[in-house]
C-alpha cells in the first residue's frame, strides 16, 4: 500500500475511495494521511470516518460526494469544522444525490458528455453545483437533468480477492466501485487475499473489477475496517461509535490520528493493534468465501 499510495497519488489530485458501506479503503485512507499528501479532492458516495479523518488531517482541498455522515451516529465533526471554520483548512463542497453522483462516475466510465436523470427534480442542489444542468430532450417537450462526467485522478476499491494480475472477485454490496474503476486514470485495487488465475475462473459471475483497469494490486488483509469485508469480517460499530466521540474535538482527533495512524507503520501494525479479541468479535457466522465450482472449462 505504501507503494501504490506513494506513486498513485499526487498533491492535487482527485481521488475516489469507492465502496458503499461494505469494503471501503480505511487502509489506503491511512496510507495518504501517513504520507501527507494534499490539496486532495475526494470524491465518494456517504463520505463517512474514512473522509472525515482525511479532512482532520489536512488533506482535503475539497469534497464531492453525496450525503456525508457516520452512518447510524450522526454527523462528521471534523467535515463541518472545515466547511463552517475552515479548521483544519477550508473544504470546497461539490453535492449530489446519490443517483446523481453514481450517473456523473459512470458517464466517465463510459466516456459520455453527460448523464441524464430524473432526481434532482425539485431540489435546489442544482443551484448550488454548476456540474448540474436542465436540459430538453431531443426527442419531446420534456425537461430532464444532467451531470457532467466524473473522472478521478485516481480510484482506490476494494474486493475480496483478486489474482496477481488483478482480476477481482467481489461479492456484496458492490456500490460504485466497478464505475469508479472503469471512470478513474489510475486505479488501485487492493484485497483481501490474493488467489489463483483458475479460482477466479471458477465463478465468472464476480469478477467486477478486471486486469485490464487496474495498476496497482495490493494484498490489505483487513483493509476495510471498521467497516466490513462481506465473508471475511463484519462491521466494527463500536469503532463508528467511538469516532464520534474522539472526532467531536479536534485536539482528541490528532491524538487519535498519532496513536491510530502516525504511529503505526503500516496496516498489519494497526490490525496488531487492534488486537486478536476484537477481530474474533468480528468473524462472520458463515463462510462465503468459497470458490463457487461451476464445472470444467478450458
Amino acid at each position: 500500500m505504501r507503494d501504490a499510495i506513494g506513486h498513485g497519488v499526487s498533491d492535487g489530485d482527485s481521488v475516489c475511495l469507492a465502496g458503499f458501506t461494505h469494503l471501503i479503503p480505511f487502509a489506503a485512507g491511512h496510507e495518504i494521511i501517513r504520507q501527507e499528501k494534499r490539496d486532495l479532492e475526494l470524491i465518494r458516495a456517504t463520505p463517512d470516518l474514512v473522509y472525515d479523518q482525511l479532512i482532520a488531517a489536512g488533506c482535503a482541498r475539497k469534497a464531492t460526494f453525496s450525503w456525508a455522515g457516520n452512518p447510524g451516529v450522526g454527523s462528521l465533526p471534523a467535515f463541518r469544522r472545515a466547511v463552517e471554520d475552515g479548521v483544519p483548512t477550508e473544504l470546497e463542497l461539490e453535492e449530489y444525490t446519490h443517483f446523481g453522483l453514481i450517473a456523473a462516475l459512470d458517464a466517465g466510465a463510459s466516456n459520455l458528455p453527460f448523464a441524464p436523470l430524473r432526481g434532482f427534480i425539485g431540489s435546489d442542489l442544482p443551484d448550488h453545483n454548476d456540474n448540474i444542468a436542465r436540459i430538453e430532450s431531443p426527442f419531446d417537450d420534456d425537461d430532464v437533468y444532467a451531470v457532467a462526467p466524473i473522472e478521478p485522478d485516481v480510484a482506490v476499491v476494494r474486493a475480496q480477492r483478486a489474482d496477481e494480475t488483478g482480476n477481482a472477485h467481489l461479492w456484496g454490496i458492490q456500490g460504485e466501485v466497478k464505475i469508479a474503476a472503469l471512470a478513474a486514470e489510475t486505479v488501485v485495487l487492493a484485497v483481501e487475499e490474493i488467489c489463483t488465475e483458475r479460482t477466479i475462473r471458477s465463478d465468472p459471475n464476480r469478477t467486477v473489477v478486471t486486469s485490464d483497469d487496474v495498476d496497482y494490486v495490493v494484498h490489505d488483509p483487513y483493509g476495510s475496517h471498521p467497516s466490513y469485508a462481506q465473508g471475511y469480517y463484519g462491521r466494527d460499530n463500536d469503532a463508528y461509535i467511538e469516532w464520534a466521540e474522539v472526532a467531536s474535538d479536534a485536539d482528541r482527533v490528532e491524538a487519535w490520528l498519532d496513536e491510530w495512524v502516525y504511529g503505526v507503520e503500516n496496516r498489519r501494525e494497526y490490525i496488531e493493534k487492534l488486537g486478536v479479541d476484537r477481530l474474533l468479535e468480528l468473524e462472520p457466522d458463515r463462510d462465503y468465501a468459497t470458490p463457487v465450482d461451476m464445472g470444467a472449462y478450458r
